[in-house]
C-alpha cells in the first residue's frame, strides 16, 4: 500500500497545478501585449470565419506557454489536443492524433524543438495545406496516401527557438516571446492562488515570496504550497512574512530566489575558474549539471538578476555574484592573477 503512496501524492499535485491555472483572460496576469495581439488575432479569423493561424510560443520553463494554449481554445471555443514533441515517435502517432481534430480544434504541441526530423517532415504539408502525405509499404511496392485533414490551429511551445529549423519557425503565422514577470504581477498571482488554496496570505508574506520566485507563475505556485505546508504545520491558518521567511530559508531559498543548484554553478564558476571565462561544457562538468538544464533552467535567470554574463569568451560571474556568495575575498585574488 505504501508503494502507491508517492503516485498518489504526485497525481494530487498535479490537479493542484492544473486547479490554479487560470481559466479566463481576465485570471491571466501578465504579458500584456501578447494577450492583446492574440485576441486580435482570433477575433480577425471569426470575423472571416477562419481557423486562426498557427502560433509559437518561446520563453523560460513556467512562463505560461501551456496556459496561454487553452486560453486560445477557449477564446475560439474549440477542443485542444495535447501532446509534445518527444512523445511523437512515428508517422502513425501524428496520423493518429490529426486525423481525431475536429474543423478548427488547437493541436498543441510542447517542447516542439524536440520533434523528430522525420515527423517534421510530415507536418510540413499538415500545417500548410491540411494534408497528411502517407508511405505505405517499402522499396518497389512503396505508394503514398494522401489524407485530408480538418482545418486547425496549431500551437507549438519551446524553451529554445533557436533549435527550430527554418523551415517549421517559418510555418507559423505569429511568434510571441514570453518574458519574466515583474514583482506586482507575481503578488497578483500569489494573492489569486491563496485564494484558490483556501489560505490567507499577509501582504508582507506574498512580497517575500514574490521577491523569492524568480519572477515565474510555476514557482512562485511551487513556493506558495510549500510554504502553506509550513504555516500548516505550525497550525496557523495565514500565512505571516516570519513563517514566508523561516519556510524560504528552511528550504534553501535565498532572498534573490536562488536555490542549491543556482548557487553551485556560481561557485564552481568563481572557485574552478577565477570567476570565468569558460566554457559551458567546462562549467557543466564543474558543476555536476547537464548542459541543457544549465541553458534552459538556471543560466537565464541568472543572467536576468546580473549575476552571470554570457561573453564570447565563455560564461564569466559578475561582481554582484562574489557579493551575493560573499565571495568577495576571491574576486582580489582573481584581479591580481
Amino acid at each position: 500500500m505504501s508503494s502507491l503512496l508517492p503516485e498518489k501524492l504526485n497525481k494530487e499535485e498535479d490537479l493542484l497545478d492544473s486547479a490554479l491555472r487560470p481559466v479566463s483572460w481576465q485570471d491571466y496576469v501578465g504579458q500584456d501585449k501578447i494577450k492583446d495581439n492574440i485576441k486580435v488575432i482570433i477575433t480577425a479569423a471569426k470575423q472571416r470565419n477562419q481557423t486562426p493561424d498557427h502560433l509559437l510560443f518561446y520563453g523560460n520553463s513556467g512562463l505560461g506557454k501551456t496556459t496561454l494554449a487553452n486560453l486560445v481554445a477557449l477564446e475560439m471555443g474549440k477542443k485542444i489536443r495535447s501532446t509534445s514533441g518527444p512523445a511523437l515517435e512515428r508517422a502513425g502517432d501524428l496520423a493518429a492524433i490529426l486525423t481525431n481534430l475536429s474543423e478548427g480544434d488547437v493541436l498543441f504541441l510542447d517542447e516542439i524543438h524536440r520533434i523528430n526530423k522525420t515527423i517534421e517532415e510530415y507536418l510540413y504539408p499538415a500545417m500548410e495545406d491540411c494534408k497528411l502525405n502517407l508511405v505505405l509499404g517499402k522499396g518497389p511496392m512503396a505508394r503514398t496516401m494522401e489524407l485530408k485533414l480538418p482545418k486547425f490551429t496549431l500551437i507549438g511551445a519551446t524553451t529554445r527557438p533557436g533549435l527550430l529549423s527554418a523551415p517549421l519557425r517559418n510555418r507559423f503565422g505569429a511568434t510571441f516571446q514570453l518574458n519574466f514577470y515583474n514583482i506586482e504581477d507575481v503578488k497578483k498571482i500569489i494573492e489569486r492562488s491563496a485564494n484558490l488554496l483556501k489560505i490567507k496570505a499577509e501582504p508582507d508574506a506574498v512580497e517575500t515570496i514574490a521577491k523569492r520566485s524568480r519572477f515565474t507563475p510555476r514557482v512562485a505556485n511551487r513556493l506558495l504550497k510549500r510554504v502553506r505546508d509550513f504555516t500548516q504545520v505550525k497550525g496557523s491558518n495565514t500565512i505571516t512574512k516570519e513563517i514566508a521567511e523561516n519556510a524560504l530559508d528552511s528550504l534553501e531559498v535565498d532572498n534573490m530566489g536562488l536555490e542549491p543548484s543556482d548557487r553551485n554553478i556560481l561557485k564552481a564558476l568563481i572557485e574552478k575558474f577565477n570567476g570565468g571565462p569558460v566554457g559551458l561544457q567546462s562549467l557543466s562538468a564543474a558543476a555536476m549539471e547537464e548542459e541543457e538544464t544549465i541553458l534552459d533552467i538556471y543560466e537565464p535567470y541568472l543572467m536576468q538578476c546580473g549575476l552571470l554574463e554570457r561573453t564570447p569568451k565563455g560564461r564569466v560571474a559578475t561582481f554582484l555574484a562574489y557579493e551575493h556568495l560573499d565571495l568577495k575575498h576571491l574576486k582580489k585574488q582573481s584581479n591580481l592573477l
